[in-house]
Parts: C-alpha cells; sequence; structure tokens
C-alpha cells in the first residue's frame, strides 16, 4: 500500500505510483470498447462487397459510397456533440451512453429492407454518431487516469487494438458470411453491449470531478485510480471555477491548436478511411482477389495497422509527439505512392524479370505500409490532440478539432466512389486518389511539427 508523503498533490501521487489493476481495467475496458467499435464501423466495408453481388441489390459504387460515408459524417457530428456532452455530464456517463446507441443502431441496420440503401445510409449516421463520441471520450477518460510519463503509450493502448476490430471482421466476414448473410454480420456488430456490464465498476475521471467543484468524489476516483484508501489521497489542486464558454469563445482562445487537430486529423483520415471503407471492393473488384483471399489480406493489414498504432504510441514517449507524427506521415504518404504506381512498378519489376510481384500485390503492398504507418499513427493523434487542452474543456475541444477532421471520412469514400464509377474497375483508376492520400499526408505530417510538444508535461500545465 502506498503511503502519502506531507505536501504531496494527488497528481504527483499518481505520477509516481505504478500501475494498479484499477487503472489496467480502465484501460482494459476503453481498449475493448474502441475495438468493438471498429469491428461494427469496418464490418460494413464487408457488408458492402457482399450487398453489390446481390442480384436483389442494384447497389452501384455511388450508392455504395454514400453508405460508407454515412458514418463518416455521423462521427463528425458525434465527435464535436459528444466532446461537449462529455465535458458537461462526465466521460463516464458519455462513454457507455455512446457504447449504448451504437449497439442499438447497428441492431436497427441489420432490419434494412431489401435494396433500401437510403435506410441503410441512415443508419450508419446515427452509428457514426456513437463511434465519433467513443473517440473524443476515451482518450480524456484514460489520459486523466494514468501518470504522465507514461501518458502517451497507455493513453495510445486504447486506440492501438483498433485494428483488431478490422481484424475479427475479416474473420468474421472469412468464416460466417456465407453461412450468417449480411444480416447476420451486421448483428454480430452488437458485440460493444458487452461493455455496459463495466459500467458499475468504473469511476468517473478526478479530473473532471475537480473541474465541477466535487472533491470528495474526485478524491475517491484517485484512490480507486491508485488502490489506496481515501484518506491516503493527496492534496487536491486548487478548484478554479470557469465561466461557460461557447465555441466561439473556445476558437478564440485555442486557434493555432485547433487548427492543428483539425488539420492533422483530416490529412491522416482521408487516406486510411478510404482504404478501410473501399480496400474491400478494390482488391475484389478491381485487382481480382476473392472475397476469402481478400478477408485474408484484410487481417494482415489489420495487424500491421495494430503494429504501427503500438509501435507509435511507444516510441512518443521517448521520440516526442511532433516527431513521431512527422515520420509516420512520411511513411505512411511512401505507401500511397507505391500503391498509386502500382501498374509502373509493376512493369519495371518485369523488365528485370521479376515476375513474382503483379500490381495487384504491390498495390496491396503499398496500401499496407500507408496502414501501418498513416492508421498506425492514430496510436497517438488522438492523444496529443487531447494533451493540447486544459482539464476543463478538453474532450470539447478534441471532439471539435477531431470532427472537422473528421470531415475525411466523408470526403475519402465519396471521393473515391466517384472515381471508381463508370471505369469499369481498372486497376488504372487507384493512380490519381492514392497520389493525393500521399500528397495530404505529407501535408499531416508538417502540419504537426506546429504543435507545442506535450510529452512529460502533466495535463494541469496544459
Amino acid at each position: 500500500m502506498q503511503s502519502v508523503k506531507v505536501g504531496i498533490t494527488a497528481i504527483q501521487q499518481l505520477d509516481s505510483a505504478p500501475l494498479t489493476k484499477n487503472q489496467k481495467s480502465l484501460i482494459c475496458m476503453l481498449t475493448i470498447g474502441n475495438i468493438l467499435e471498429f469491428f461494427d464501423l469496418f464490418l460494413v466495408g464487408f457488408v458492402i462487397t457482399l450487398l453489390m453481388q446481390d442480384q436483389r441489390w442494384s447497389l452501384g459504387t455511388i450508392q455504395s459510397g454514400f453508405i460508407l460515408a454515412g458514418a463518416g459524417l455521423g462521427t463528425v457530428i458525434g465527435a464535436i456533440f459528444w466532446g461537449w456532452l462529455a465535458d458537461k455530464y462526465g466521460r463516464k456517463k458519455s462513454f457507455f451512453s455512446c457504447i449504448l446507441l451504437l449497439v442499438i443502431f447497428t441492431g436497427l441496420a441489420a432490419l434494412t429492407p431489401e435494396n433500401n440503401w437510403l435506410f441503410l445510409s441512415i443508419m450508419r449516421v446515427c452509428v457514426g454518431i456513437a463511434v465519433g463520441g467513443l473517440n473524443v471520450t476515451s482518450v480524456p477518460y484514460v489520459q486523466e487516469f494514468v501518470p504522465s510519463k507514461k501518458r502517451g503509450l497507455f493513453t495510445g493502448l486504447t486506440s492501438a487494438f483498433v485494428p483488431l476490430g478490422l481484424f475479427i471482421g475479416s474473420f468474421v466476414t472469412r468464416y460466417l458470411a456465407e453461412p450468417l448473410g449480411w444480416r447476420g454480420l451486421l448483428i454480430i456488430g452488437c458485440l460493444p453491449a458487452i461493455l455496459l456490464a463495466w459500467r458499475k465498476f468504473i469511476p468517473e475521471s478526478p479530473r473532471y470531478l475537480l473541474s465541477k467543484g466535487r472533491f470528495q468524489d474526485a478524491r475517491e476516483a484517485y484512490a480507486w485510480a491508485m488502490n489506496i484508501p481515501v484518506t491516503k489521497v493527496g492534496h487536491l489542486p486548487e478548484y478554479v471555477s470557469i465561466s461557460k464558454r461557447s465555441y466561439l469563445n473556445i476558437i478564440r482562445h485555442y486557434p493555432k491548436q485547433l487548427t492543428i487537430v483539425a488539420i492533422g486529423s483530416f490529412s491522416f483520415i482521408l487516406g486510411s478511411f478510404a482504404i478501410q471503407s473501399w480496400g474491400q471492393v478494390l482488391l475484389n473488384q478491381v485487382f481480382h482477389f476473392s472475397i476469402n483471399v481478400v478477408a485474408n489480406l484484410f487481417m494482415i493489414l489489420s495487424l500491421g495497422d495494430l503494429v504501427g498504432r503500438l509501435f507509435s504510441a511507444w516510441i512518443s514517449d521517448y521520440l516526442g509527439r511532433r516527431r513521431t507524427l512527422f515520420l509516420f506521415g512520411l511513411i505512411g504518404a511512401f505507401g500511397c505512392i507505391i500503391a498509386a504506381l502500382s501498374i509502373q512498378i509493376s512493369t519495371i519489376v518485369h523488365f528485370l524479370n521479376l515476375n513474382m510481384l503483379s500490381s495487384s500485390w504491390i498495390f496491396f503492398f503499398g496500401i499496407l505500409i500507408a496502414m501501418m504507418f498513416g492508421d498506425g499513427a492514430f496510436g497517438i493523434i488522438n492523444t496529443f490532440g487531447g494533451e493540447m487542452f486544459s482539464n476543463q474543456v478538453r474532450s470539447t475541444c478534441l471532439g471539435l478539432g477531431y470532427g472537422v477532421g473528421a470531415t475525411a471520412k466523408i470526403v475519402g469514400p465519396v471521393f473515391l466512389g466517384g472515381l471508381i464509377d463508370g471505369k469499369n474497375f481498372s486497376e488504372n483508376v487507384v493512380f490519381v486518389p492514392f497520389l493525393i492520400f500521399a500528397f495530404i499526408f505529407f501535408i499531416g505530417s508538417i502540419v504537426y511539427l506546429f504543435a507545442r510538444e506535450t510529452r512529460n508535461i502533466q495535463l494541469e500545465a496544459m
């Protein structure tokens, strides 16, 4: 049991204490939530692939693009809306409310009437609203419970395992798509309901409670986190009441930080989400891999993404947030360039009598690099974004910045769907969009260099 020194604050106590089983349980719960959330989010890409082959559905690439973009639109709304709610009503209430809504609307999506792509699109918007909320509530929730020196890693873990959701979706599609059909796949997407059982065992964030002047509740939350009696908790920081801030005032107060989060998020989301949403169709319809092979390839993509996220979360505590994102953005751009030039590279490879690599496999190798480093950067992106703002408005600001950036989840699928339509699924269709994705990744890598480095800095100093 940890003893308390005279004059030590609860925050200093938390920063110097080893990670307890309670903190680990919180990280575990939020990690599982993000895995299952993105399992549901990515599953629709496989569902679309199945529906495009279903004769009962007249589903073209334009309609598919709108369905895929639906979750992106919802994410924008959800991030902004739930970020504000998390600062007003708490991280805990907001997180579990998002889980509940995710399950409800995924279940309703499974009841979509035949060939009613508009209803499915609306349901995906509602699912996206829940997903956007989970993004911006889970990051501050864990940030405010863990030591500063390992905040990048511990917070990043909640996002690092997100690709397992894509892996589970690929696995489920590979082995259950045929017997269950697309409706059965969506019903499996209701798995996040199991997280609601955690609600009684996890307290509210102590820093949120302090921001509301709830001192005793904050003491109990700190005691829970460090697994010590309440009487052993150190001094609490002085309570500073702030006036209610409108979005306009927040924008005026944090213009640089919000701009960095918005542009940076957009840049890293655009190409990554386009691959996550359209990758199955591209590999199947354009590069002629079978559905089962596509599912296997997406398992590999998800594992590569997982490695990238874990690496970015870990290395950011040593290399720093800014340098980590700069490096990951550059390598992600390189992967998109390989994907864009897959035909040209295969021509060179064949000219050199190295016939083991076709354009299809070169394209896959390119998007694997893009996912490992471009999407892999999300092991630290939202952590870094949350660290830029004060405790009282952290979720609101992260939600606003990330929400604006998440418009890339609308732009990417619709943009790529529009280019594919009418092209008879020619391999040349990937050239222009993936060069654009590469350029945007590069922009994102530069943008984060203008941010203040937050490694090892206490949240109260932001």
